[in-house]
């Protein structure tokens, strides 16, 4: 069992404009070599609590790419970590970004099923504010029910979040 205090927070918008000053500064490290620079996850859906840490998913054309990739990103203060045990993308962690909120960095291929699935849940949740409200109240409860416990909070939320997977159809 991982201890790690779960905080949910009603939505903010502060979190559009925290992505928006990360996004900027990996921009600038990256110029071209970026398609895209994604904000992903919960708190980038209107209105959806969350855990306050942005989500980002950096596309590139293809794998052709990614050493120079790791290598600007290097020189901003982020780490290669590699897959972490999942397929079609590649984590990033950082040190010495106090004036960035929290965040988790990924860099994925513009046809990595990875890319695709995070891009197909936000968007789902984005077009269905019922579902968002749903997936709220779930997530409020499961951190209340499991302050202590991130294990038994992502099992708490994964039969909703495994349910809109099988209606995008990812």
């Amino acid at each position: 069992m991982r201890t790690s205090y779960v905080t949910v927070l009603p939505y903010s918008d502060q979190w559009e404009r925290d992505f928006l000053k990360i996004k900027d500064e990996i921009k600038s490290a990256l110029g071209e070599l970026a398609e895209s620079i994604e904000h992903v996850g919960n708190t980038s859906v209107r209105g959806l609590s969350a855990k306050p840490v942005i989500d980002i998913d950096v596309v590139i054309s293809d794998s052709s790419v990614l050493s120079d990739v790791i290598a600007a990103l290097g020189r901003i203060g982020y780490q290669h970590e590699g897959d972490l045990g999942i397929t079609g993308r590649k984590a990033f962690r950082y040190d010495g970004k106090d004036h960035l909120q929290k965040h988790h960095l990924y860099v994925c291929t513009e046809d990595s099923p990875e890319l695709r699935r995070h891009i197909a849940f936000r968007d789902y949740l984005r077009s269905h504010p019922e579902a968002a409200a749903e997936y709220s109240r779930i997530k409020e409860e499961g951190a209340a029910l499991y302050p202590e416990d991130i294990d038994r909070y992502i099992e708490y939320k994964t039969p909703f979040i495994e349910k809109i997977y099988r209606e995008i159809g990812v």
